[in-house]
C-alpha cells in the first residue's frame, strides 16, 4: 500500500534524501533560480518568497506526494530536490521530477538520488509505474534517466515555449517489472 504520508530519510554513498522543511528555503531558492535550472525545468515566472517558504514548510504534511531534499554528503549542503507526485492509487503510478542546482551538478548526485527515490517508490511503496518528462534539449538528463532504468515512451511535441522557440518533451517511464534494484 502506497503511503506518501510517511517521509523517509534515505542514505546513499553520495547523497542523503530527507524530508523538506522551512529551513531548506534558501538553498532551494538558489538552485531554482539558476538560469540553466529554470530552462531545464521549464519554469516560467517567479514565485513570491512568502509562497515559496510556505511551500517548503508544508511539503512534509502532504499525503499525496513525496518531496525530499537532496543533500550532498561531501559538503552537507542541500543541492536540490526529488519528488514523487501526481499519484494515481488505482494504477499504482506516479510522476517523478528532480532538480539539482549548480552546486550539485556533474558529480553523479542526481543519478544516485534518482535511483534511490525510484527504488524506494517501487520496492517500498509498491508502485508499478513511475513516469517523467524531460525536454529534448537536455540529452544529459535523458541519458541519466536511462541509466536509472527509465525507457523512452514518446514525445509531446512543442510542449514548451522558451525564449520564443518551441521544444519537445520526451516522456519516459520505469515499470516495477523492469526495475533492477542492485544497480546503484
Amino acid at each position: 500500500m502506497t503511503d506518501f504520508a510517511y517521509k523517509p530519510t534515505l542514505t546513499g554513498e553520495l547523497v542523503v534524501l530527507r524530508p523538506m522543511d522551512a529551513g531548506d528555503y534558501e538553498a532551494l531558492f538558489a538552485a531554482m533560480n539558476d538560469p540553466e535550472v529554470m530552462r531545464f525545468t521549464g519554469s516560467h515566472g517567479e514565485i513570491s518568497e512568502e509562497r515559496a517558504r510556505e511551500w517548503c514548510r508544508t511539503r512534509k504534511d502532504q499525503t499525496d506526494r513525496l518531496d525530499l531534499v537532496v543533500i550532498d554528503r561531501q559538503t552537507d549542503q542541500v543541492v536540490g530536490e526529488v519528488v514523487l507526485n501526481q499519484w494515481d492509487p488505482d494504477n499504482q503510478s506516479c510522476s517523478f521530477r528532480i532538480l539539482i542546482g549548480p552546486a550539485g551538478q556533474g558529480r553523479g548526485l542526481g543519478s544516485e538520488a534518482t535511483r534511490m527515490i525510484v527504488g524506494y517508490g517501487i520496492e517500498q511503496l509498491g508502485l508499478h509505474r513511475i513516469s517523467l518528462g524531460v525536454f529534448a534539449f537536455n540529452p544529459r538528463a535523458q541519458r541519466a534517466y536511462e541509466k536509472a532504468g527509465f525507457k523512452r515512451e514518446g514525445v509531446l511535441r512543442d510542449a514548451l515555449r522558451w525564449d520564443g522557440e518551441w521544444h519537445d518533451e520526451v516522456v519516459m517511464s520505469v515499470l516495477a517489472t523492469e526495475w533492477i534494484p542492485s544497480e546503484v
